[in-house]
């Protein structure tokens, strides 16, 4: 009998450094004191994750192991990659100028090598739910070898105090994705949703349309169809110093070319995250809520 093989958590955390002033105002969502990463690394470690690597720049290795890793080094496995402008292909150079990594495909291009099990890809800063979880964790110790990306419904994951942007996902009859549209100013129309583009064109959304929110589930043979599309990506983009590659559109590419299969697993979970200052007292709520209901214990570490 093969045994069961644990999938690991790759966390993307570049943009935490930047984004809380080097990490020490990391806002808090618990009432210990808990940050979303918590409460994800939490839902992780129960639905089977043996394993958590984080996606840091190495200016805040020292800051962010003191401030976010010593939390969880007492009840995982943690292990750090960097991502840092130097992490390119052979023969290519940083450009001239060039000040920031090239997005999410990057980041996750800085664990190849480490990560050798089936895997699970979050952001750092967006709380996903524990189905999420659960669903991609038996799913990547199935033994199956296709992709998986966790869909959530659009109208789950919409904010009321501003335009978010969405991969909206097309998805077979078998419950594998088909394509991923990216629409970049999605609001609350009622009960239903709407987005208006650059040119002013408005599509109205339903609300049922299942969403991409970054969550994947991988096995360790996509780093080598990524690093293909990223050398594709800087084949292209190399010289446009504000260039990023993400994740979902290189994921994409592979669908459309046949290369990869992406089994959508549906969550009916509401995605939460903090896209303005105004959405923050909602994610506060919603982790009170789940505490309440028994979801969650009020203090997660010990």
């Amino acid at each position: 009998m093969n045994q069961m093989i644990s999938p690991t958590l790759l966390v993307l955390a570049a943009g935490m450094g930047s984004r809380y002033g080097g990490l020490k105002q990391i806002d808090s969502v618990g009432p210990s004191g808990e940050t979303i990463v918590d409460y994800s690394i939490y839902d992780a470690l129960r639905a089977g994750f043996a394993k958590v690597v984080f996606v840091i720049r190495k200016d805040i290795e020292q800051s962010f192991r003191m401030t976010v890793g010593a939390r969880f080094e007492r009840h995982v496995d943690v292990d750090y990659v960097f991502q840092g402008l130097d992490k390119l292909p052979p023969g290519f150079l940083v450009p001239v100028g060039r000040i920031k990594p090239w997005g999410t495909l990057h980041a996750v291009l800085a664990a190849a090598g480490t990560i050798t099990e089936p895997f699970a890809v979050i952001n750092a800063d967006d709380f996903y739910g524990a189905e999420s979880y659960r669903s991609l964790a038996g799913y990547l110790q199935s033994g199956i070898l296709n992709y998986a990306m966790v869909g959530f419904v659009l109208r789950n994951t919409l904010s009321d105090f501003g335009p978010v942007s969405r991969g909206v996902c097309q998805v077979d009859g078998d419950g594998f994705l088909q394509n991923i549209v990216e629409l970049t100013n999605i609001v609350r129309d009622g009960a239903h949703a709407m987005n208006t583009d650059a040119t002013g064109r408005v599509t109205n959304l339903s609300g049922d349309e299942v969403v991409s929110m970054n969550i994947w589930g991988f096995t360790p043979h996509i780093f080598e169809q990524l690093r293909e599309e990223f050398q594709e990506f800087l084949g292209r983009s190399e010289s446009d110093l504000s260039s990023e590659s993400y994740l979902p559109s290189a994921v994409n590419e592979l669908v459309l070319a046949g290369r990869a299969h992406v089994k959508v697993l549906c969550t009916n979970d509401s995605w939460c995250g903090v896209t303005y200052r105004e959405d923050h007292p909602h994610v506060v709520e919603r982790i009170s809520q789940l505490i309440r209901d028994g979801f969650y214990p009020k203090r997660l570490w010990s």
